[in-house]
């Protein structure tokens, strides 16, 4: 047990709350889903002296800060050093999503090392797709597609290669996020708090498919919805969701490539049809279908047929949520561990390169450590030295 002196007392009064510690734990307690007694008991604390830390009563000393960042699975830092709260963000999540808070902690702490990279090094990016947002308030969300596809520089019909690379390209900051949360997909940073920036949660429960669509959804937001950015919003307008769904839609699988492809699979059964169309463009079967629906190719009952031939040819029903594993996974050579999205795409089908970049040339260059390096990056030391040692060229 660590005595009482492992505090320092602030006098009587409340810790100054610029400090942000006992927001800090508390924020990644609950996150962790421990009790206080519990994480008391972990770093060797009486309940109520960690009552008093959580509370801000007392300062805890740099021997419990680095406990209670053990426990927490976290470094010293992110428990010291106070959190940016956001404002202007908008979550692809349901309701109250567990772990909101931290989440948004996790964002802005990004956002601001990825600023401070930025501007170390001259290398801040412009929002291409600025002129679109403030020329898009009575245009339909295709039109805006297909405007951003052209700012992109993507021709008309062809395919998004990288979602990542090009949102990267474009001005727009990219996180990826590992969430064990089904409920939880993604979320947008509006410019005013350091964005533009897209959160993308890639789980492995969570398909490639899926994390490819919530990048361009919320591409989707940021383009047709910049004035409706709310932090406290939890439940979101089914309009506008569904106008970011079908920009997605749009902008990665443009409806006139969509219809030369759908009509060149004709003689195929529904199923091989839909699988090869999703295969093409980088999409979910789901939102093939969708689009078979909204396009007024096939009626509602598509999903019950193509449900029916998929569970007749493979013995397994397609849930909603639950998908099979993948029919081809041999074509990726690699075995990693995801959702079961029919013919799935893998890790590498969604890469992000302009962060790790950044941290490299200012590792590099001396700008900062390898520990630091590996903060931004949200990897362990050992993890950090070998990647660095892997750097080629």
């Amino acid at each position: 047990m660590i005595s009482s002196d492992s505090f320092q007392s602030s006098g009587g009064q409340s810790m100054p709350r610029e400090t942000g510690i006992a927001e800090n734990i508390a924020r990644l307690r609950l996150d962790r889903g421990m009790t206080q007694a519990a994480l008391a008991e972990q770093v060797g604390v009486s309940r109520v002296a960690f009552g008093k830390i959580e509370r801000g009563a007392v300062i805890p000393r740099a021997g419990t800060l680095s406990a209670l960042a053990a426990a927490l699975g976290v470094p010293v830092r992110e428990l010291v050093v106070p959190v940016r709260p956001l404002r202007r963000v908008r979550f692809r999540a349901h309701a109250r999503m567990y772990g909101r808070e931290q989440t948004l902690a996790e964002v802005s702490r990004w956002l601001d090392d990825y600023a401070w990279l930025e501007s170390e090094l001259g290398e801040s990016r412009d929002f291409k797709f600025r002129r679109l947002v403030a020329e898009n308030r009575s245009r339909p969300w295709d039109e805006v597609a297909q405007s951003a596809r052209e700012i992109a520089g993507l021709e008309p019909g062809t395919l998004v290669p990288n979602i990542c690379r090009l949102l990267e390209d474009s001005g727009v900051k990219v996180l990826l996020l590992h969430k064990q949360r089904d409920s939880f997909f993604g979320l947008s940073v509006g410019p005013e708090d350091g964005g533009p920036a897209v959160v993308v949660n890639v789980w492995d429960r969570i398909s490639v498919e899926r994390w490819i669509f919530t990048a361009a959804h919320e591409l989707g937001h940021l383009l047709l919805h910049p004035g409706e950015f709310e932090r406290e919003a939890t439940d979101l307008p089914t309009v506008t969701e569904r106008e970011a769904d079908r920009f997605a839609s749009e902008f990665l699988m443009p409806e006139s490539a969509f219809r030369t492809e759908w009509a060149a699979t004709r003689g195929y059964p529904l199923v091989d049809r839909v699988l090869m169309v999703k295969r093409i463009f980088r999409v979910s079967y789901q939102t093939v279908l969708h689009r078979l629906v909204q396009g007024g190719h096939e009626g509602f009952a598509v999903w019950g047929v193509f449900r029916s031939q998929y569970r007749n040819r493979s013995g397994k029903t397609l849930e909603k949520r639950d998908e099979p594993e993948a029919l081809h996974t041999s074509e990726f050579g690699w075995k990693w561990p995801r959702a079961g999205e029919p013919a799935a795409l893998s890790k590498h089908d969604f890469p992000r390169d302009r962060l790790s970049s950044l941290v490299r040339q200012a590792v590099e260059e001396g700008r900062i450590s390898l520990s630091r390096g590996a903060e931004i990056m949200g990897m362990h030391l050992e993890d950090m030295r070998g990647w660095a040692r892997d750097w080629a060229g």
